[in-house]
C-alpha cells in the first residue's frame, strides 16, 4: 500500500510539473544552470567524477566542485564541499581517492579526496599556484604546470620573489620581448614549466626549464602533456622559438620521467599539439597542422611510432578539424570529434586501414572518455534548448543514454524551440548553412522582428549548441527570431570553407551573410525585414562596425569587442601571427589589406545606431578598438552607447556583468525595433 502512494505522488508530482505553463528563459534563469565539465571514469568503468560550476550572482562570482555519479546513471553526489573553486578531477587508480586542484587554501593547490569519507588532503603549496594535474598510469607521481620566472633556481626563490612584487607599492612594468600580456592578464617577465612530484608530496622538480612556456601560451590543445603507459616517460608541448607572438610553432618533446634528456618528436613548422600514447605504448599521437603562422588551419590527427619513429597520418584525407582525441584500450582505433556542419560530430579512425566512420553526427559532442573495458563512449552533450549533461554510448554510437539531469527541471519550466537549418546560395554560388530559431509561443501568424548573430573567429561555427555568453534562447527570449549564419570561414564544412575569409575579412563573409539575410526574409514569412538587428562579439563584432559601413539594412548593431581600425588592432594585440596571416602581413610592409577590410574608412557612411561593448582587460582586441568606434559615431552624428567593462576581458564572466550586459543589448534591441 505504501509503495503505490509513494507511486501516485511521484505521478501527481511529475504530471505536475509537466502541465505547469512555461514561461521564457531569464538571465537569472541563464545563471542557475549548472555547468557540467571535465568528465572522469573510475579504474572500475563504475562511477564517473565530474565538475559542477554554478554563478553565486548575490556574491558576483562562480563556485565549482566535484561531483559522482553511477556510470549507468542514478543520483549524483557532491564530493567536494568547500565555498571555493575545485576543478579537474584525477582518479588515483586504486579507485579510492580522487586528485584535485582546489583554491581553498594559498592559492589553486593539489588536493586528494577520499570518495566514501569526502576526507581531504592538501598535497602542495606552490606560490605560482598549479593548475593541468595528471596522475601516472601507476599512481606514484603527478604532474602539473605552474607560473615561475625563467631563471628559477627552487620554490623558495620563486616564492620570495613573487612576494616582493606583491608587497611593492611600485607597480610599473618593464618588458624587454613579445608578448608581454595574454588573452586578459600580464606575462610579468613569468613563464607556465611542466613540473613532476611524487604523488604522496614532496620535491616538485621543473623538468622544462628555460625562458619559455610550457604549457604553450596559445593553440595548446584540451591537453598539453602526458604519462606513458609505463609512467616511466612523459610527453609535452612546447615552442622554444625566440619571437613567439608570430609564432605558431608548438612542437611535441618527451622526457624520462625520473630525469633525463628531452628529445623532440616533430620537426614540424606548424602547430603541433595534445600528445597521446596508445595504451599498448607503441604510438604516440598527436594532433598537426601543416601551415606555420596559422592557427585555424586543419588539425589532423598523426601517430608517431616510438621505436622506428615513422609518421603516420590517419586523417590526411578527412576535410574536418579534429579536436579531442581518446584511444580505445585495445590500441587499433581512436575516437575523435571535429566540427561538422553546426554540429560537434564523433567518429571513428583504425589504426591500420586509416578509415575514419561517423558514430554520432547530430548535437554538440564534448570531452570524449572511452570505458576501460571500451564498449563505452562518455561525452558531455548539449543542444540549443538543453544545458549540458553527460551521455554514454556505445562505442558504435547506439544506445545514446543521458546520465546527468542537473538542469532537467528547470529547463522544462521553459519554452525553449530547436534551431531549423537551411542552406542557401552564398558568395560565388557556394552552398551555405544557417539556422533559425522561433521566439518563444511562436505564432506563425505573426510578424516578429529578426536579431542576426554573426560568430567569432572568424574561423569558428554556429550550431546546436547552449552557449552561456551568446545564448540564442536569451536573444529569441523577447520575441525575436534570431538568425545564425556560417559565412565564408566557419569551421565544419571544409577547410577550404575556412580558408576563404582569410585575406578577405569584409568580402565573401560578408556576401554570404547578406545573402542568407535575403533569402530568411523570401523564405520565412513571419520575418519582418523592416525590423533586424546585428550582433556579434571579436570576428562577429568586426563584422558589424563592417556592415554599417556597407548597408543601412538594419535597425541598429551591437559590437561586442570586435576590430574598428586593423592597423591599430595589430599594434595592440598580443597575438601578432593572426593578424599577420589574416591580412597577409604586417600593416608596414603590407598595409594594403588592412585599409581594404578597414571599418575606419567607411565611417563616413555609418547611420545604423550602434551599441558599442568592450573590456579593459582585452589584450586580444584592446579596449582602445571600442574607444575609436565610439568616438567615430559620436562625431558622425549616429545614435550610440557604450557599455565599458573595466574588469573583463574579451568574454564577460561575472554574473552581474552578465546580467548587465544582456539587459543593455536585449534594450538597445527593443529600443530600436519595436
Amino acid at each position: 500500500m505504501r509503495i503505490s502512494l509513494i507511486n501516485i505522488l511521484i505521478f501527481i508530482f511529475t504530471f505536475y510539473s509537466y502541465s505547469l505553463p512555461k514561461r521564457a528563459i531569464t538571465v537569472d534563469d541563464l545563471l542557475s544552470f549548472g555547468r557540467i565539465s571535465d568528465h572522469q571514469i573510475s579504474p572500475d568503468g563504475k562511477t564517473i567524477a565530474f565538475v559542477l560550476t554554478y554563478q553565486l550572482k548575490s556574491e558576483n562570482k562562480s563556485e565549482s566542485n566535484i561531483y559522482l555519479v553511477p556510470a549507468a546513471g542514478g543520483e549524483i553526489r557532491r564530493l567536494t564541499k568547500t565555498k571555493s573553486r575545485n576543478s579537474n578531477p584525477r582518479w588515483m587508480p586504486d579507485g579510492k581517492k580522487i586528485s584535485y586542484i582546489s583554491t581553498a587554501d594559498s592559492g589553486s593547490q593539489i588536493w586528494t579526496i577520499d570518495i566514501d569519507s569526502g576526507e581531504a588532503e592538501k598535497i602542495t603549496n606552490i606560490a605560482g599556484g598549479v593548475s593541468g594535474i595528471i596522475v601516472s598510469p601507476d599512481g606514484k607521481w603527478f604532474a602539473f604546470a605552474s607560473e615561475v620566472f625563467p631563471d628559477y633556481l627552487d620554490e623558495e626563490s620563486n616564492a620570495k620573489r613573487l612576494e616582493e612584487i606583491e608587497k611593492s607599492e611600485v607597480k610599473a612594468k618593464i618588458f624587454t620581448g613579445l608578448p608581454y600580456r595574454i588573452w586578459n592578464y600580464w606575462k610579468d617577465g613569468k613563464r607556465s614549466h611542466l613540473f613532476i612530484m611524487p604523488s604522496g608530496g614532496g620535491k616538485a622538480v621543473d623538468i622544462t626549464p628555460g625562458d619559455f612556456d610550457c604549457p604553450p601560451v596559445d593553440l595548446g590543445g584540451y591537453w598539453d602533456y602526458t604519462f606513458s603507459p609505463d609512467s616511466k616517460e612523459i610527453a609535452f608541448t612546447k615552442n622554444t622559438d625566440t619571437h613567439i607572438a608570430v609564432s605558431t610553432n608548438n612542437d611535441i618533446y618527451v622526457i624520462p620521467v625520473e630525469g633525463g634528456k628531452e628529445k623532440k618528436v616533430t620537426e614540424n613548422p606548424a602547430n603541433d599539439s595534445q600528445p597521446l600514447y596508445s595504451p599498448d605504448g607503441r604510438y604516440l599521437a598527436y594532433l598537426m597542422m601543416k601551415r606555420a603562422g596559422f592557427e585555424a588551419d586543419r588539425r589532423e590527427l598523426v601517430l608517431y611510432e616510438r621505436k622506428t619513429g615513422r609518421l603516420i597520418n590517419l586523417t590526411e584525407n578527412f576535410d574536418r578539424s579534429v579536436k579531442d582525441v581518446v584511444w580505445s584500450p585495445d590500441s587499433k582505433s581512436l575516437f575523435f570529434n571535429a566540427d561538422d556542419k553546426g554540429n560537434v560530430s564523433v567518429f571513428n579512425v583504425k589504426v591500420v586501414s586509416k578509415k575514419v566512420s561517423p558514430i554520432l553526427t547530430n548535437g554538440w559532442n564534448s570531452r570524449l572518455v572511452c570505458s576501460p573495458g571500451g564498449k563505452h563512449i562518455i561525452i558531455i552533450r548539449e543542444s540549443s534548448n538543453m544545458p549540458a549533461e553527460i551521455f554514454t554510448m556505445d562505442k558504435d554510437g547506439k544506445n545514446l543514454r543521458q546520465i546527468t539531469s542537473v538542469n532537467s527541471n528547470l529547463a522544462r519550466e521553459i519554452e525553449m524551440n530547436t534551431l531549423d537549418s537551411f542552406w542557401f546560395k552564398g558568395a560565388q554560388g557556394a552552398d551555405v548553412n544557417g539556422f533559425l530559431l522561433k521566439p518563444p509561443f511562436f505564432d506563425p501568424q505573426k510578424k516578429y522582428p529578426a536579431i542576426l548573430l554573426v560568430h567569432g573567429g572568424p574561423q569558428g561555427q554556429w550550431g546546436d549548441d547552449f552557449h552561456y555568453r551568446w545564448n540564442s534562447q536569451m536573444f529569441a527570449s523577447r520575441g525575436y527570431v534570431v538568425i545564425m549564419i556560417n559565412p565564408r570561414g566557419s569551421t565544419g564544412y571544409g577547410q577550404k570553407f575556412t580558408d576563404e575569409v582569410s585575406k578577405d575579412w569584409g568580402g565573401r563573409a560578408y556576401v554570404d551573410l547578406m545573402n542568407g539575410l535575403d533569402y530568411v526574409v523570401r523564405t520565412y514569412p513571419f520575418v519582418d525585414s523592416s525590423r533586424i538587428a546585428g550582433a556579434g562579439a571579436s570576428y562577429g563584432g568586426y563584422m558589424m562596425n563592417w556592415i554599417i559601413g556597407h548597408t543601412d539594412r538594419l535597425r541598429c548593431v551591437i559590437s561586442h569587442d570586435g576590430m574598428f581600425n586593423p592597423a591599430s588592432a595589430y599594434g595592440t594585440t598580443e597575438e601578432l601571427w593572426f593578424n599577420e596571416w589574416e591580412f597577409g602581413g604586417t600593416p608596414y610592409d603590407n598595409p594594403e589589406l588592412y585599409y581594404k577590410f578597414s571599418p575606419m574608412e567607411y565611417v563616413k557612411n555609418f547611420k545604423t545606431p550602434a551599441l558599442v561593448i568592450h573590456g579593459q582587460n582585452d589584450y586580444r582586441l584592446d579596449v582602445s578598438e571600442g574607444f575609436q568606434l565610439f568616438t567615430a559615431l559620436q562625431r558622425q552624428g549616429v545614435k550610440s552607447k557604450m557599455l565599458y567593462f573595466p574588469d573583463e576581458g574579451h568574454w564577460i564572466i561575472k554574473p552581474l556583468n552578465v546580467e548587465l550586459w544582456y539587459k543593455t543589448v536585449l534594450d538597445w534591441i527593443d529600443e530600436n525595433t519595436r
